[in-house]
């Protein structure tokens, strides 16, 4: 192991053992303002910023991860394989796929379907099923229940493409359908990297997920609801990482 690497200028110290990680950088600071206590930031490197304090007497980590499998598959490797990170926590946002889940529900990933070839990299002679730690989701579906919080538990899917060339065209409807049709429950961009990475270094992972866009219905949240306003995911993912604590 080395650090600092090409993209986190820290040593292991900094961090936690425990890291949430949103996409936006702009949410990490925005958790470190509102939740952490004697929060210092510990990395800026492109921007992408880390800080590191206490929640309830705990020292937790929150670090951007960016947007795309790409930039999560970059920094959860360096954290978890260099940082020597025991536990990351995504907390982002995601489209739903099906009827019965709303905006701003809370969705966690058991697992996570992808388009990717995120995986081909590990040389496997099949399929790998990129999946969430079964501690961490169970600690996270225990603390929602006693938080009072409701939430969806299921598959994502872990896409590459944002925008499809197709756009909203009917193709890019039948493929969503396709994934609802399977019990796919959200789409996003981060997590089967994630899931990948965690299984390949011996970590943890789960993504937690709140929906900012709904792919059935066509509404959505602006971008400064999805930066300030998510604050039952951050409170649950800050919670969960209190739980797993030794």
């Amino acid at each position: 192991m080395s650090y600092p690497t090409p993209h986190i200028a820290a040593a292991p110290a900094d961090f936690g053992r425990t890291v949430l990680m949103p996409g936006d950088p702009l949410r990490s600071q925005f958790i470190a303002e509102h939740f952490l206590e004697d929060a210092k930031l510990v990395n800026n490197v492109r921007g992408i910023q880390g800080y590191t304090g206490t929640y309830r007497g705990v020292r937790v980590s929150v670090m951007a991860s960016g947007m795309g499998m790409p930039s999560m598959g970059i920094y959860s490797r360096e954290l978890f394989e260099d940082f020597g990170v025991e536990n990351i926590l995504r907390i982002g946002s995601a489209g739903a796929l099906h009827a019965s889940v709303a905006l701003r529900d809370i969705v966690l990933g058991q697992g996570a379907c992808t388009d990717s070839n995120y995986a081909h990299q590990f040389g496997l002679p099949g399929t790998f099923a990129p999946i969430a730690d079964f501690t961490l989701l169970r600690t996270c579906a225990e603390t929602a229940e006693r938080l009072g919080l409701a939430y969806r538990a299921g598959n994502l899917v872990s896409t590459d493409c944002f925008y499809g060339d197709d756009g909203d065209l009917p193709e890019s409807r039948r493929v969503n359908a396709l994934w609802a049709k399977m019990g796919a429950l959200a789409v996003e961009m981060e997590a089967a990297a994630l899931y990948c990475n965690a299984a390949r270094a011996g970590r943890r992972a789960l993504a937690i997920c709140t929906i900012s866009d709904h792919l059935v219905t066509g509404e959505g949240l602006p971008a400064e609801a999805r930066q300030t306003s998510f604050t039952d995911m951050m409170r649950l993912a800050l919670e969960t990482a209190v739980a797993v604590e030794p």
